[in-house]
């Protein structure tokens, strides 16, 4: 493979393994083929909580908020022993290294389980769910440096420093900048790889933070902007960003490079690609963007830049379980300004984004996402304004770059709703 190699102590590329990568032994037995492949870059990696960790650690979470502090004790037990488990399948030499480092992870978690909560859970989904990313890069940095990969192992929390937002910190830019510089950049004068966790940070009081949706993949994104780095590349087990979901739709197509914005419009419709926080830091600099196949990584991928991708395929989200919101006026008075300023205002307190809506002189109609009780604290609050209706289990079809047959073979046997079209995107939400 062709590289540039850098001098000093300059980084030429950030990857990001996700969940996926690490869910099983066999699995992460394939990262050290990889990164041999790239032994001439420096490369500091970001690496997520193994395979459904984090849904784990939720549920521990769940449990000692609830008051079942014993319950939340064995569940993290189950947690402990799949990690354990893991670590003594990887490594030999390693092992008690490992071991130990493990344990004081465990213990910081433990400690705050047999307490009581006193404090929102927010607070304490970001101290107990942040330990997934550090077992997994413990023992995925122990299993590299046992299969002869050299490489320097962070803790991210003494890097990013967030507000105290908890499950959805904003990081301080200048002071995580400035650590960058002089706790991060000096490793790759004795190394060529870092490895480190996504999703997390840390206030100023050393509270753990975590950063919200896809926070792995944004982490990658800010420690490629603030190196400078080439590019950035987010290995996943699929062989690129396809047009359409392939678990619901079987000839999904492969789309080989993609714009920043285009990337940014498909999360924004609910594609499950790339979160558009994730894109911004990149496009930023103009770093390129690559979505590679970590289980088949000679596969071309797909490359997220700043050009405009020409001929692109219809690109398709289907998004299933979906209310449509209709709101009247009471008194037959126009909506207006005024009536649709105080629909925003109340999406803003109850953190709902509309997937689509559309106003008529007397009514107004959203769809969301069928969140039991973000619905119905909406809907009681607007019943102040409006007459509110309810219709449920809808679809949400989007298709960008549509064209008359695609739209007419995916809304074919349907019932019309609502629809808005545009000469790029078409939406239908259909029962």
């Amino acid at each position: 493979m062709n590289t540039t190699k850098k001098t000093n102590n300059s980084v030429n590329k950030v990857f990001k393994f996700g969940g996926a990568s690490a869910a099983s032994i066999e699995r992460i037995q394939k990262l050290p083929g990889i990164l041999r492949s790239y032994s001439e870059d420096n490369i500091l990696v970001v690496i997520s909580a193994m395979g459904k960790t984090t849904n784990a650690l939720e549920k521990v979470v769940e449990a000692f908020y609830g008051g079942h502090r014993e319950e939340a004790l064995q569940l993290f037990q189950q947690v402990k022993d799949s990690h354990l488990t893991t670590a003594k399948y990887l490594l030999v030499s390693n092992y008690l290294a490992a071991e130990a480092q493990l344990k004081d992870f465990f213990t910081e978690v433990e400690w705050l389980l047999h307490d009581k909560p006193v404090r929102d859970y927010d607070y304490y989904y970001d101290q107990v769910v942040c330990v997934g990313e550090l077992l997994s890069t413990s023992i995925i940095s122990a299993y590299l440096a046992e299969s002869g990969i050299d490489n320097q192992w962070v803790d991210v929390r003494d890097i990013f420093r967030t507000d105290d937002n908890f499950r959805d910190a904003a990081i301080d830019w200048a002071f995580t900048q400035s650590r960058v510089q002089t706790e991060v950049l000096p490793l790759f004068n004795e190394t060529r790889l870092v490895i480190t966790q996504g999703f997390i940070g840390s206030t100023s009081e050393n509270e753990s933070t975590t950063l919200g949706r896809e926070g792995s993949d944004y982490t990658a994104a800010v420690f490629a902007n603030m190196l400078d780095a080439e590019s950035q590349t987010i290995w996943k087990d699929v062989e690129g960003v396809m047009n359409a979901d392939p678990k619901e739709f079987p000839d999904a197509q492969l789309i080989g490079e993609l714009g920043y914005d285009e990337v940014i419009e498909m999360a924004y419709y609910g594609a499950q690609v790339i979160h558009p926080k994730t894109i911004k830091p990149l496009q930023n600099k103009g770093i390129p963007l690559y979505v590679k196949c970590f289980l088949n990584p000679a596969l071309p991928g797909t490359v997220i830049n700043s050009h405009t991708a020409k001929g692109l395929p219809p690109i398709i989200v289907l998004k299933q379980g979906q209310v449509l919101v209709h709101l009247h006026s009471k008194d037959f008075s126009f909506v207006g300004e005024k009536g649709t300023a105080a629909l925003y205002q109340l999406f803003e307190e109850l953190r709902i984004k509309p997937n689509l809506m559309q106003s008529g002189a007397v009514s107004l109609q959203v769809c969301l996402d069928d969140r039991a009780d973000k619905i119905e604290k909406l809907a009681l609050t607007a019943a102040d304004l409006f007459d509110v209706q309810l219709e449920k289990g809808l679809t949400l079809l989007t298709i960008r770059h549509y064209n008359a047959e695609v739209l007419e073979r995916l809304t074919a046997g349907k019932t019309a709703v609502l629809r808005q079209q545009t000469p790029e995107t078409v939406q239908v939400l259909m029962r």
